[in-house]
C-alpha cells in the first residue's frame, strides 16, 4: 500500500482560504476536490491518503470526516480543534461520533502562524496535547525552523503522544542553508515519539528552478535523523502545484529515496503512515 500522508482540499464556495494572498499564491485560489486529486493519486500508484486541516475553523473537520466516509481514497483525517479550550477531550469525542468520525487520526494547529515561538509549551496547550494523547491520536506539527526547539521540548514533556513533523520543519531550501535547522531536526528526531513527513520541500525551494539535487541535503538529513521507519511521504497537494505537479513530487521522492532497501522504501511510502495513522 502506497500512502500519500499529507494533502489538502478546499471549496471556496463553502469558505474563503484567507491564507491565499498575493499574486504568487493566486494559482491556489480555486476549488480543489477529491475528483481533482483522485486521478493524480491513481496515476502515481497512491492507494490511500491522509487529508490534513487547512484553516483553524471548527466546521472544517466534520466536513473532512464526511469526505473520508464517502471516498475510499482518504484513509485518515488530521483535523483541528482548539487545544486551549478546557473541553478538548469532549470535542474530540464529539468529532469521533460524527459520520466518518472513525477516520479522525490526528490533530493539527497552524503553529507556524503563532508569534510566540514557545506556543506549544504554554500550560493550556500542553493540557490540550495531553488530551490528544489520551484519545490515541497523533499531533501534526506545522512549524518554522525557529519553533523546532519548542517541538522537541513538548515531545519530551508528553512522551506518550506521537508528534508528526510536517514538511520536515520548513527549511529554507532556496537559500541552501542547512543550519541551524539540521541541528534542531536531529534533536527532535532523537526522541522516539517523533515522526517526520518527507513533504513540502519543493515549495521551500525556488519554485521555478529547483532540482532534485537542491532537495537532497534536506531529505538526507531527515532520513538519517528519523530513519525510514519514522519517515513518511506526503505530496502537500495542491500547495505543491506552485512548484511541481503531483507526479513530479512523487517521482522526486522516489528518486530521493532510491538508495534505500525495498523494506525501507516501503516504510517511507506506506508503512510508517499506516502505523501512525492507523490505516
Amino acid at each position: 500500500m502506497i500512502v500519500d500522508a499529507h494533502h489538502h482540499l478546499w471549496d471556496l464556495s463553502v469558505r474563503d482560504q484567507d491564507w491565499i494572498t498575493g499574486p504568487e499564491l493566486q494559482p491556489l485560489y480555486r476549488n480543489f476536490a477529491v475528483a481533482d486529486l483522485e486521478p493524480e493519486a491513481r496515476a502515481a500508484a497512491v492507494d490511500r491518503t491522509v487529508l490534513v486541516q487547512t484553516v483553524t475553523v471548527a466546521e472544517e473537520t466534520p466536513e473532512f470526516l464526511a469526505l473520508a466516509a464517502e471516498h475510499d481514497l482518504i484513509g485518515a483525517v488530521v483535523g483541528w480543534t482548539d487545544l486551549t479550550a478546557p473541553q478538548v477531550a469532549d470535542e474530540i469525542a464529539r468529532l469521533r461520533a460524527l459520520p466518518g468520525g472513525h477516520h479522525l487520526k490526528g490533530i493539527r494547529h497552524q503553529v507556524q502562524g503563532e508569534p510566540d515561538p514557545a506556543w506549544l509549551l504554554r500550560p493550556e496547550v500542553l493540557r490540550g496535547l495531553a488530551a490528544v494523547a489520551a484519545a490515541g491520536l497523533a499531533y501534526d506539527l506545522v512549524v518554522l525552523p525557529h519553533q523546532l526547539p519548542a517541538c522537541a521540548e513538548a515531545a519530551r514533556t508528553l512522551p506518550h503522544l506521537t508528534f508528526v513533523l510536517d514538511h520536515v520543519g520548513k527549511p529554507t531550501v532556496a537559500s541552501g542553508a542547512l543550519e541551524p535547522w539540521a541541528a534542531h531536526i536531529r534533536t527532535l528526531a532523537a526522541l522516539p515519539n517523533t515522526v517526520g513527513k518527507l513533504s513540502g520541500l519543493v515549495t521551500e525551494a525556488d519554485w521555478k528552478t529547483w532540482t532534485t539535487a537542491d532537495l537532497r541535503p534536506y531529505a538526507d538529513t531527515v532520513l538519517d535523523a528519523f530513519g525510514p521507519a519514522r519517515l513518511m511521504f506526503g505530496s502537500d497537494w495542491p500547495v505543491c502545484t506552485l512548484a511541481a505537479t503531483y507526479g513530479e513530487v512523487t517521482d522526486t521522492a522516489r528518486e530521493l529515496t532510491a538508495g534505500l532497501s525495498d523494506a525501507e522504501r516501503a516504510a517511507v511510502f506506506g508503512g510508517t503512515a499506516a502505523r501512525v495513522y492507523g490505516l
